[in-house]
């Protein structure tokens, strides 16, 4: 993306390369060098954090950092290309793209509870203000909060009057009170748009912070994309149609698992919900405490497990050819097979004297095959064997191996041996062969005995939505890197990015019925420019179906190339 520059309190004037020297390695950014008027002399800032050279090192890219030389040049080129189109503090450039999400807030009636919460202080500024202008700013041109408040907010059609300390107070605000504001918004999402709580989807993601140091909320832990960064994690809960009704922010070493039930709880007991909710979660949130937990209040469950855990008289049965069924794609091929059985299955837990309690209960447990995953499992594979075979080969340091250690016999220690010591190994040619003949393999346990198997698959299969609402706030939103240092500031952050994906999402599957992806709407957000000439707004959007058919739908000129201040006004006071 373009990154467009404003002459207003500091435009943009270059891209360089800078390489930090960290306990970890050699840490390579992308910075800006820009004038700042109120200095009156040149400063930088971070445009873009890369990462550490050794991560950053692939078959692509093999040097890394004449890779990004290359990256910064190139971005320079297209600056330059791109001055002829820049506008200055007088140009009228606007964004009319981030309407639907307005036209949605006008119509949940939040604004005035959530200027009910500041009450209690003495702000000069209105929180709303601050909340929906990033919202806003979020969606059409994600970056940092000092970027936004310069290059960003300017340029909506709404004026709003706040400094940016009084932004980062109204941020740091808003995440302190994160769990009220999320209640809010789903309350209002039930009542004006019907949420069906009937199964719920739950899933957890954590986000990485390239700090050296921990604190007491970004803490080192299970990292999803094996870093060994300070993370935090974040719970997300979608209802049956994918809209997202609750997060839950937890410190990065705190397990992710009683999670699920504290959102779940909290959001029956917060919203009245009384009826039976079907849990829908991935292996990692399977566990004896909450499938107990989800029976004990009267809700169901319908977890993944992984095949190589079960017992060994399971994974016959698992793997015996007998009693599958095929499902084909429309071209005859192979989609998935499936076999059933319903038994009673034990799950113990801990309470909290420390005793132990068994419960047997009834469920109905589907495995499933999928050629595909089964390719990209086998592929998984391998390249872990590869890995642990080159290692193995030069003697490499035990702490080298991470994941492909599974692969390997750590043959020969030394008395006192400390982790990073060169050890002896032996390929495990036995485990190499056990996770061949599993992979594509996965096992479905849920407490609905009467749901056929077929739409236990395809119900478990949604979670892939709540997986796109976590890549929309990683890529659409650019939730990170995030420079904010405060704990209530970050959640405030985080806030802002899951209301914008939650009105993205009522626009996509409420409004648009699903017709349109999420990087179609978003795309249309950033693009929907206007210039004003002579007294008439130019359309920069470049026309799509997308736009035609949103046109027709709404009523509204999105799609004429002169609009005048009248048509503006339309679309700006456009009411779903």
């Amino acid at each position: 993306m373009v990154l467009w520059c404003y002459n207003i309190r500091g435009c943009s004037m270059a891209y360089f390369l800078k390489k930090s020297n960290l306990k970890k390695g050699v840490y390579l950014q992308i910075y800006e060098s820009f004038y700042n008027p109120e200095r009156r002399q040149t400063c930088h800032r971070s445009y873009k954090a890369l990462g550490y050279v050794n991560d950053l090192k692939t078959d692509e890219i093999p040097d890394p950092v004449t890779h990004y030389k290359q990256v910064v040049e190139e971005m320079n080129q297209e600056r330059k290309k791109e001055k002829v189109k820049r506008i200055s503090a007088s140009s009228p450039m606007r964004s009319l793209g981030y309407f639907p999400l307005h036209a949605i807030l006008e119509k949940l009636q939040v604004k005035r509870f959530i200027d009910l919460y500041q009450l209690t202080n003495d702000f000069q500024f209105k929180i709303s203000d601050v909340l929906f202008s990033l919202i806003y700013a979020r969606a059409i041109n994600p970056c940092s909060k000092l970027r936004t408040f310069h290059e960003v907010l300017p340029f909506l059609f709404q004026e709003y009057d706040y400094s940016y300390n009084q932004m980062l107070k109204g941020i740091e605000f808003l995440g302190s009170n994160y769990e009220k504001i999320v209640e809010l918004f789903t309350a209002q999402v039930s009542e004006k748009y019907d949420l069906s709580t009937s199964i719920t989807y739950f899933d957890c993601t954590n986000f990485y912070f390239e700090i050296d140091r921990e604190d007491d909320f970004r803490r080192k832990g299970p990292s999803k994309e094996n870093r060994k960064d300070p993370i935090i994690g974040l719970g997300l809960l979608l209802d049956a149609n994918q809209i997202p009704i609750g997060m839950r922010m937890y410190p990065g070493n705190e397990s992710e698992k009683p999670v699920l039930r504290d959102i779940i709880a909290s959001m029956k007991n917060r919203q009245g919900i009384k009826g039976k909710t079907i849990q829908v979660a991935d292996k990692g949130l399977n566990c004896s405490e909450n499938i107990i937990n989800a029976v004990s209040n009267g809700d169901g469950y319908l977890f993944s497990k992984s095949v190589k855990t079960l017992p060994e008289k399971e994974k016959v049965w698992v793997l015996l050819e007998n009693g599958y069924q095929n499902v084909t794609n429309p071209d005859g091929s192979l989609k998935y097979k499936w076999k059933a059985c319903v038994d009673k299955f034990p799950y113990t837990y801990t309470d909290k004297d420390g005793k132990k309690h068994t419960v047997n209960l009834k469920e109905k447990r589907v495995v499933t095959y999928n050629p595909q995953l089964a390719k990209k499992k086998k592929f998984e594979i391998m390249k872990m064997v590869d890995k642990a075979t080159r290692l193995s080969q030069s003697m490499a340091k035990k702490n080298e191996y991470g994941e492909s250690s599974k692969y390997v016999t750590f043959k020969s220690t030394s008395k006192g041996e400390k982790t990073d010591d060169k050890v002896v190994t032996e390929i495990n040619e036995a485990q190499i062969e056990k996770d061949l003949k599993l992979a594509g393999y996965n096992l479905l346990v849920t407490s609905e005995v009467n749901m056929a198997p077929k739409d236990i698959y395809s119900t478990y299969h949604n979670l892939w939505r709540i997986e796109e609402s976590f890549r929309i706030m990683k890529s659409d939103m650019d939730a990170r890197p995030v420079f904010l240092q405060k704990e209530d500031t970050i959640k405030g952050h985080f806030l802002i990015c899951y209301l914008t994906v939650l009105l993205g999402r009522i626009l996509q599957f409420k409004i648009l019925e699903n017709k349109y992806s999420s990087s179609e709407i978003f795309n249309f957000m950033k693009e929907f420019n206007v210039v004003e000439a002579d007294g008439k707004y130019i359309n920069l959007a470049t026309n799509s179906p997308f736009i035609k058919e949103f046109a027709e739908m709404t009523k509204l000129p999105l799609d004429h190339y002169i609009l005048n201040s009248r048509k503006i006004e339309k679309v700006l006071n456009f009411r779903f």
